[in-house]
């Protein structure tokens, strides 16, 4: 993760706050940080485009294009947009008025203003790469996801390819890298951010460890630059493309886009208070349909989050190891009488004491942690997260459908099956607290502390279901659940209170 840091946007809004450039990244970028601290969001590097060692990196890939023959200098005149840093064609330009009335053109995607500019710059073949981007699209049907956006690539391939410009008159914009060899051109923003994928794995030494081994997640705004322009200059530069491009579309509140001047957008921070930590990544995880926008509104979060984590898991794992169910406080353990094993799930008109329904419940759990990593796998992280939901709430029906409560502990056999009953509840939370662990890790580790899942035990390589059924030892059997800790995870207020219950999870 990290900050892109130059252009003229960062210049003009460090004017504007009456610092230098240097002072306002160091203060963003540490923002930044924080907010993915807060939010839990780990990772390897933090990259800020302002670090010498990026910088350099940028250097050698300019020297990689000029000696390729790719750059060439030419007189360019535009559009600009200074809050998106592009030039804009007439086909991406709308009429409208300024704020003392006046006619301006604006862009249709941002709404923001643009201006007319002539500048004398370094110009990149992009024309010359049409064939190798259609190739290259045509040979990875995957290479960028999901689908309707790599349609839309492969129709922009077929519109015109105008060059593109790579530098910016350096009197212009001083805060950028200065064009190695020509200290009166600046680097142009998006080509001196793209290299980050490049420097953060140790361009130009020791990126071959890497590269193009590399998955990039960028919003839909930004496509454009890096499933055409990247791609492009990573050809000129003798480099690969990378191996994936994972597009997202955006959040949009009430139907309409967040922006600045609407007074609509949402600050994550608040929202991290108001639902916790984990109900908030569950609610945009679960809820994020990477292909489409998305609609954020309170009532939608609060009801989400209610139903799925506080009310089925969080209620199941309560009934579950409730001292009147499981007074011992123990793993029960699984009687194959109970519950016998049977080739075909399929047909059985169940066995033992379980039903059909029983046997259907038990083969989806167990199907469960390899389609919930293949959608990992695929960032289909909601499709994951729809079919756990699925699976828990299929585990309160079996835990409803069989009222262990009822149960008559005295009688051995009424005995054993409650212990079985209990055991299957018990190993399909164990899987879903594992599976939750990237999403809400904080709840998953409450989960698996309370059915005493050593931190060793949480990997998912490891992660069998009901070894018991299979007629294998289950580790767990007999062991001690762990402390209770109370309730997993509390209802949060109906929204427009705004008073929400402490949570310490």
């Amino acid at each position: 993760s990290g900050t892109d840091e130059h252009g003229l946007k960062i210049q003009q809004a460090a004017a504007a706050a009456g610092t230098s450039p240097p002072e306002l990244c160091q203060r963003v970028s540490g923002l930044f940080r924080q907010a993915l601290t807060q939010a839990a969001v780990s990772f390897t590097d933090f990259t800020r485009t302002s670090e010498p060692r990026h910088q350099r990196a940028v250097r050698h890939f300019w020297g990689a294009l000029r000696d390729g023959g790719s750059l060439y200098k030419g007189s360019y005149e535009g559009w600009y947009c200074t809050p998106e840093e592009c030039f804009l064609p007439e086909s991406q330009l709308a009429e409208r008025r300024d704020a003392q009335g006046r006619p301006c053109k604006v862009s249709l995607e941002s709404g923001h203003q643009v201006h007319w500019t002539k500048e004398e710059n370094y110009m990149f073949k992009l024309s010359a790469f049409r064939d190798p981007l259609q190739k290259w699209l045509r040979d990875n049907p995957h290479a960028i996801s999901p689908d309707p956006f790599y349609k839309c690539v492969l129709r922009w391939l077929e519109e015109d390819l105008p060059d593109l410009s790579v530098s910016r008159e350096r009197s212009r914009l001083p805060w950028g890298i200065p064009v190695p060899s020509d200290s009166t051109q600046t680097i142009y923003v998006w080509v001196d951010a793209l290299v980050n994928y490049l420097s953060v794995v140790g361009y130009p030494e020791t990126h071959g460890e890497w590269w193009p081994a590399a998955h990039h997640v960028v919003g839909k705004d930004i496509l454009k630059f890096h499933a055409v322009y990247w791609p492009a200059l990573l050809m000129a530069a003798g480099l690969a493309p990378p191996e994936r491009i994972f597009v997202h579309s955006h959040w949009t509140v009430h139907g309409q886009k967040m922006s600045k001047s609407l007074g609509n957008v949402i600050d994550p921070l608040a929202c991290i208070g108001q639902y916790t930590l984990d109900g908030f990544r569950y609610f945009l995880l679960r809820q994020g349909v990477p292909e489409r926008d998305c609609d954020y509104y309170d009532e939608k979060v609060v009801k989400l989050v209610n139903s799925e984590l506080a009310d089925a898991l969080g209620g199941l794992l309560n009934r579950s190891t409730a001292l009147s169910i499981n007074p011992s406080n123990t793993y029960p353990c699984f009687s194959e009488s109970c519950f016998p094993k049977v080739l075909d799930y399929r047909g059985t008109k169940g066995m033992g004491r379980a039903s059909a329904e029983d046997y259907e419940f038990v083969a989806s759990v167990a199907s469960l942690p390899l389609q919930v990593a293949s959608y990992f796998e695929g960032f289909q992280i909601y499709k994951a997260l729809e079919c756990i939901a699925l699976c828990v709430r299929q585990t309160n029906g079996f835990f409803q459908r069989h009222r262990p409560w009822k149960l008559d502990r005295k009688d051995p056999t009424e005995q054993l099956w409650l212990d079985t009953i209990i055991h299957i509840t018990l190993e399909c939370l164990r899987v879903y607290g594992t599976l939750l662990q990237p999403v809400i890790p904080h709840t998953a580790d409450k989960l698996l502390s309370r059915l005493a899942v050593e931190p060793e035990e949480r990997g998912l390589s490891s992660l069998t279901f009901l070894p018991r059924y299979h007629g294998k030892p289950c580790p767990f059997e007999g062991r001690q659940l762990g402390p209770d800790t109370g309730i997993l995870f509390h209802r949060l207020e109906k929204s427009g209170q705004h008073q929400i219950e402490t949570k310490k999870l």
